[in-house]
């Protein structure tokens, strides 16, 4: 398998006087994916347009994101990410999520009750539609689409949709409609256990997902992270227990990856922890990482 590993910048990096610096360090250290995470009511800015700004910042570096497309014109949302898809060259990596769920969050998008993983399903079939060429004549939530065709395609065909999640509603949703998995907050054990699920039910549905499109989101505390950076992991888990999530140190690192990829993971997305003394390196951060793992990529 191609193992390869993304980096999500800190935010220091995600400065407008930081980005280009770091995007140009990212591609010159030889790592193969810059990843970014779409928080709504969250400090950091949309992830599309700043992957546009990195498409043409760099020229190797693939872009990656997670996408909360609820609260989003889907065809606005199609278009942007085939041009996006088009102007980097088919760099583009796609995951959608369905954003944190927060009443505040909700209100905010226009979602404040309903399936956010059924309305997912329905925008991720109204994307792959107009992606492939078609004119689609739907509707989905208050939006009204008559005979809507986009033009240009995605340069990739199909352009891939990961999705993650780690409720069985998820693992099943992953099997029947998605091209890959991304998963976070679990252990190796408990990764590899929702691989299995999603394999087996892809079986089931006639369906096949390349054993190389199976991926996770690692946390990494280069240094003694700070505490609320720890309670807002440990909030996603039931048991709120760290061990195994959180990779303290390169060391650390380096055995959760050999142990994710013997239980068939072999994208990475590394993202480092806000620091408990609060200091703000994000070369040095970048530098470490890169001499950690780039020896396993292959």
């Amino acid at each position: 398998m191609k193992i390869r590993f993304a980096v999500t910048p800190p935010p220091a990096a995600l400065h407008e006087d930081a980005f280009g610096d770091y995007l140009r360090a990212c591609e010159q250290l030889g790592l193969d994916t810059v990843w970014l995470s779409d928080l709504p009511l969250g400090p950091l800015g949309d992830p599309v347009l700043s992957l546009a700004y990195a498409a043409a910042a760099t020229t190797k570096l693939k872009l990656g994101a997670n996408v909360v497309p609820l609260g989003r014109n889907p065809l606005w949302l199609a278009k942007q990410l085939a041009q996006l898809d088009r102007i980097s060259r088919g760099r583009l990596l796609l995951s959608l999520v369905p954003g944190l769920g927060a009443p505040a969050e909700r209100a905010a998008l226009g979602f404040t009750h309903g399936d956010r993983g059924r309305a997912i399903e329905e925008i991720m079939h109204l994307l792959r539609r107009w992606w492939a060429g078609e004119t689609v004549t739907a509707t989905c939530g208050s939006y009204a689409f008559d005979a809507v065709k986009i033009v240009p395609q995605p340069l990739q065909q199909p352009l891939e949709i990961w999705l993650g999640g780690n409720v069985p509603a998820a693992l099943n949703r992953v099997a029947q409609l998605a091209d890959g998995w991304l998963t976070s907050a679990v252990t190796p054990a408990e990764a590899e256990q929702g691989r299995a699920t999603i394999v087996r039910h892809a079986a089931a549905c006639g369906r096949h997902i390349d054993v190389e499109h199976f991926g996770i989101s690692l946390p990494v505390a280069l240094a003694p992270p700070s505490e609320p950076a720890l309670l807002a992991l440990a909030a996603r888990r039931a048991d709120r227990c760290l061990t195994d999530i959180v990779a303290h140190g390169p060391d650390q690192l380096q055995r959760l990856i050999a142990a994710h990829c013997a239980g068939g993971f072999s994208k990475f997305v590394l993202r480092t922890l806000l620091r408990a003394d609060g200091l703000a390196d994000w070369r040095t951060e970048l530098e470490c990482l890169a001499a950690t793992v780039l020896l396993l990529q292959t």
